[in-house]
């Protein structure tokens, strides 16, 4: 095997995985882009949700507003990193007011989709694939 031919093999691996990255992105965009369609089309259903949370129906076009611009961010390369943080942000409040009101399943959603957005913009990124590494062997 010489040069040419690893440089070419991780090249096709680096491509793979940025489409895969891609596709494990959309999951994030879509459960945060259908909260803010509830959002501004005031889901009866979510109308009564937010007022178990405690929230003021007032509020419901703002957040909506920074979930769209979270995804906004999140799905243009320049800004997906400050996208990805600015959604765990606005998702981990939404654990925090699922954990406030003592219901245990709905954290599932926000956690999960944090998790599923960093996954998919590791994916994506090189440099934070180099940021943070997936280590193997021993652990010293």
């Amino acid at each position: 095997m010489n040069a040419t031919n690893v440089q070419l093999s991780k090249t096709k691996w680096n491509r793979w995985m940025v489409w895969a990255g891609w596709a494990v992105s959309l999951w994030p965009v879509f459960v945060v882009a259908t909260s803010a369609h509830w959002k501004l089309t005031r889901n009866p259903n979510y109308l009564r949700m937010f007022a178990q949370i405690g929230w003021p129906p007032s509020t419901l076009t703002l957040l909506a507003c920074l979930q769209l611009g979270a995804i906004a961010l999140f799905i243009f390369p320049p800004t997906a990193v400050l996208g990805a943080v600015i959604l765990t942000g606005y998702l981990g409040g939404a654990v925090a007011a699922y954990t406030r009101i003592q219901y245990p399943f709905p954290i599932v959603v926000p956690l999960s989709t944090s998790m599923i957005a960093w996954l998919g913009i590791w994916l994506r990124d090189e440099r934070l694939r180099a940021l943070l590494p997936i280590r193997r062997g021993r652990w010293t």
